[in-house]
């Protein structure tokens, strides 16, 4: 028993071969320059913001701190936040 399936396969697609291209000697550097680890200072730092934003957050509510405590935890938590976008 034969049906129109087995007859009919699709060929197999050829894959793509990678093009090697040379780097120029700025993206080099680039490429270099970036694979460079965080110093510990800026990871604890990072860390460092983030928790004291979350202790002033949740202190500002059981203490019953003025608002500007809040934003002042706030801000901290997103400082923190935008340094993680520089960490390697």
């Amino acid at each position: 028993m034969c049906n129109d399936y087995d007859r009919r396969r699709m060929p197999e697609s050829k894959r793509r071969k990678p093009k090697n291209r040379p780097q120029s000697a700025r993206a080099a550097e680039a490429a270099a320059k970036a694979k460079d680890p965080s110093p510990t200072w800026y990871v604890a730092l990072m860390a460092g913001l983030m928790v004291v934003g979350v202790l002033l957050v949740l202190a500002r509510f059981v203490f019953q701190w003025d608002q500007t405590m809040l934003l002042v935890g706030l801000g901290a938590i997103a400082a923190g936040f935008l340094m993680t976008t520089n960490y390697r």
